[in-house]
């Protein structure tokens, strides 16, 4: 009888629980951000994480409103800073919907500086300017990468060759 209290007890719990875990959260990519301004919210982030340079890569950008619902359209365009210097400038567009992804090739290493427009939206008149951080892979990355593998494939190394001499041993005794 009390086999079947403590079940019926963890089933009650378990269907209580059910609405306290009502979202998910997905790992946040590394080389995004996201900022609230003028009441919208803009997301931007690279696909891959660390773009490569000369390789296609892309922009995924969201925006929503101040209560998180996502807009039904926008217009938005970009620039994009090196050195405090503009290198490049997506021309506005309307967008359908809430989300925009933007091919895009990188020519320089390191951290640009990316001016994302929002125009005309509603309640505000004029353009609502967003700015981010966004990074690109430098050959120091390369080297970071190659270090912890060659780490790796030492630890093996030496782990194998430990276990392999005490396995020799036992063949002489």
């Amino acid at each position: 009888m009390t086999k079947k209290r403590s079940f019926f007890l963890i089933f009650i719990l378990l269907l209580l629980s059910v609405p306290v875990f009502d979202y998910a959260y997905a790992h946040s990519m590394f080389n995004s951000a996201e900022k609230f301004e003028a009441g919208y919210r803009v997301q931007v982030a690279t696909l891959p994480e660390f773009p490569q340079i000369g390789e296609p890569s892309q922009f995924l950008i969201r925006v929503t409103d101040g209560d998180f619902e996502e807009v039904d359209r926008f217009r938005m365009g970009i620039k994009i800073y090196y050195n405090e210097e503009l290198i490049d400038t997506i021309l506005p567009k309307s967008i359908e919907g809430s989300h925009w992804n933007i091919d895009y090739v990188w020519k320089n290493s390191g951290n640009h500086i990316v001016k994302v427009d929002l125009y005309d939206m509603e309640g505000n008149q004029g353009v609502i300017t967003y700015t981010f951080n966004m990074g690109t892979q430098n050959p120091f990355g390369y080297i970071f990468f190659i270090a912890i593998s060659v780490g790796a494939m030492g630890l093996a190394v030496v782990t194998g060759y430990i276990f392999l001499s005490k396995k020799f041993k036992k063949f002489k005794l």
